[in-house]
């Protein structure tokens, strides 16, 4: 124990015998305590870490601008897109309205009423069947609730069970996507049921 004494004095007193060595708290005493050579590394180090920093907030700068102006052209350009397909298709149905107008306006008889808007349906199925939009098949297909939406069921001895038995309104789909289903009454047959 009396070594440990001895040898904490012994580094006590060294450290009061050395030099202070005090580290600069500031930049204005490390130039004061640096040499006059390396106080114009240290500037010149400064200058260009400062021109860096700049440098770079200004590329982020002009980055984040190029991305809010491409931002907003890729919207404009879908509102435009968005637009001209609109358009195309409106532009297609027009002389289906035109058409209608005409039949409105008409005098005839309830039969050629009824001639003229069949007609006008099987102009809008041809505008249809061009933008590639297809009827969802109903009456005398199994019912499927992916594309069918039943209403309720029908006693009917003619068709197989759980078969569509009537077609309340046509559904549609573009290419393979459902737009609407297709609502049915479904055949109820009571005898396969109690087969």
């Amino acid at each position: 124990m009396a070594d440990e004494q001895t040898e904490l004095t012994a580094v006590a007193a060294a450290e009061e015998a050395a030099p202070e060595t005090a580290v600069p708290e500031t930049t204005e005493q490390a130039a004061e305590t640096a040499a006059p050579g390396e106080l114009e590394t240290l500037k010149a180090e400064l200058e260009k870490l400062a021109a860096e920093r700049d440098e770079l907030r200004d590329r982020a700068a002009r980055l984040q601008a190029e991305f809010e102006n491409a931002r907003k052209r890729a919207e404009r350009e879908k509102l435009e897109y968005r637009d001209f397909a609109t358009g195309n298709v409106v532009e297609k149905f027009l002389p289906v309205v035109d058409n209608f107008e005409l039949a409105l306006k008409a005098t005839g008889s309830e039969e050629k009423l009824r001639a003229g808007v069949e007609l006008i349906v099987k102009q809008m199925d041809e505008i249809l069947r061009g933008l590639q939009v297809q009827p969802v098949a109903a009456v005398g297909e199994e019912f499927d609730p992916r594309v069918h939406e039943a209403l309720g069921t029908v006693e009917r001895d003619d068709l197989p069970d759980h078969h569509v038995a009537e077609e309340i309104r046509r559904g549609y789909k573009l290419r393979e996507r459902l737009l609407r289903p297709a609502l049915v009454r479904v055949a109820s047959n009571p005898k396969q049921q109690s087969e």
